[in-house]
């Protein structure tokens, strides 16, 4: 039986499985804390933020289809700062007065995502997804891999250091970069 590889956010919406909603949740949570804490929204208010957002993407899911290029993580980004904005507008409008002082305001910037490096944001989503997946392999496939296909080395001096044959190095670098491939579709815009 042949099966087809899912990206993460097509799985979410056809077959969620408990597994998959952790992965966006542990890939996730750690890019959308770090932008709200670099808008200045403190800390305590970003964690109940970046839940919102898991709420309005749960609410979008069964319409939500992906576009390449469509700006995922700037519709998450937009999602955060817009419920960021709604608690102050709400704020605003009651008189209750924080003991901390006054929260800041939302920025007003029109592009969420130009706050957040390209290559940061990537590098950021890349090594989660890699040290999510790094269990996901025996050490051995691992360490093939991660010689070879990460720092370089030559496929002969890594087969002779762990006694196996060229092929199995060029076979494990290749299965574990194809599903390190699959695990980002649509991912990284």
């Amino acid at each position: 039986m042949s099966t087809t590889s899912v990206t993460l956010l097509d799985q979410l919406r056809l077959q969620p499985t408990p597994k998959a909603w952790q992965r966006f949740v542990d890939i996730y949570s750690p890019i959308l804390l770090r932008y709200s804490l670099s808008k200045g929204i403190p800390p305590d208010a970003a964690a109940d933020l970046m839940q919102d957002v898991f709420v309005v993407f749960l609410e979008k899911l069964p319409t939500f289809e992906y576009a390449a290029g469509g700006g995922f993580r700037c519709w998450l980004f937009t999602i955060l700062l817009n419920k960021w904005r709604d608690r102050k507008r709400a704020e605003a409008r009651s008189p209750i007065v924080t003991v901390e002082g006054d929260l800041p305001d939302p920025p007003a910037d029109d592009d969420p995502a130009a706050q957040l490096g390209e290559a940061e944001y990537r590098q950021q989503v890349v090594a989660r997804a890699v040290a999510l997946m790094k269990a996901e392999f025996e050490t051995a496939t691992w360490q093939m891999c991660w010689e070879h296909g990460v720092l370089g080395r030559p496929a002969a001096a890594v087969a002779s250091e762990l006694g196996v044959s060229v092929n199995a190095v060029y076979l494990a670098t290749s299965r574990v970069l194809r599903r390190l491939k699959g695990s980002l579709r649509g991912m990284l815009d």
